[in-house]
């Protein structure tokens, strides 16, 4: 072996064994002490340390997957991290470039990824979410439980209540439901605005179905 390469993979696993004794640390910030914040961190110095002639960039991102698994993020086994990356590749090197800069000095800015990995995995459960509700609410179930929030309310309510009762339900169908259940004469608006009151005026409020 060259002089060379046993000098780089001296180095190589120096840093690997820096970042793992790093990755159980506390430091004096408690915002970088979440596991999400120093997973990001570590993606870029993966990518820094660079421990391979090719495919750290897929290596580290299959790292990356795996550990939100172990910190429970498990929206990845539905959700492909590798393509949403990919439809934002030109911010996901910039953002590397930009945490990487300073980092032999330890002097890097590790923020930029941290942002980057959050919008990631934002957008990975907000695809999850909506592909939930397309598959578990079959025509007319939303309608039905905002009308059953509605039931449960109490004799007056607002549309932010029953929009906190009816979890993946839109402000603007909910409005609409109350429109055609005033139209029936079994509700009616106590004022204007978003924060109007409304009340039941019977408790035959009917189905959608």
């Amino acid at each position: 072996m060259s002089p060379l390469v046993r000098d780089w993979l001296h180095e190589t696993d120096q840093l690997r064994h820096h970042y793992l004794q790093w990755l159980e640390s506390e430091g004096d910030q408690p915002s970088a002490n979440h596991p999400v914040v120093k997973l990001a961190d570590l993606h870029a110095a993966f990518e820094r340390i660079h421990p391979f002639r090719d495919g750290n960039g897929r290596t580290s991102r299959l790292l990356f997957l795996l550990q939100c698994y172990h910190l429970g993020l498990e929206v990845g086994r539905y959700i492909s991290l590798e393509r949403l990356i990919e439809e934002n590749k030109e911010r996901y090197y910039e953002t590397l470039k930009l945490s990487s800069d300073g980092w032999h000095e330890g002097r890097h800015d590790p923020w930029h990824a941290v942002n980057f990995f959050l919008y990631t995995l934002i957008a990975a459960y907000r695809e999850f979410e909506k592909r939930v509700g397309e598959v578990q609410s079959p025509k007319g179930a939303k309608s039905e439980m905002v009308i059953t929030a509605i039931r449960n309310a109490g004799s007056s309510f607002r549309v932010a209540d029953l929009h906190r009762a009816c979890p993946g339900v839109s402000v603007d169908l909910i409005r609409r439901v109350l429109k055609n259940l005033r139209a029936e004469g079994k509700v009616e608006c106590l004022g204007r605005g978003q924060h109007a009151q409304w009340r039941r005026l019977t408790d035959e409020l009917g189905s959608t179905q």
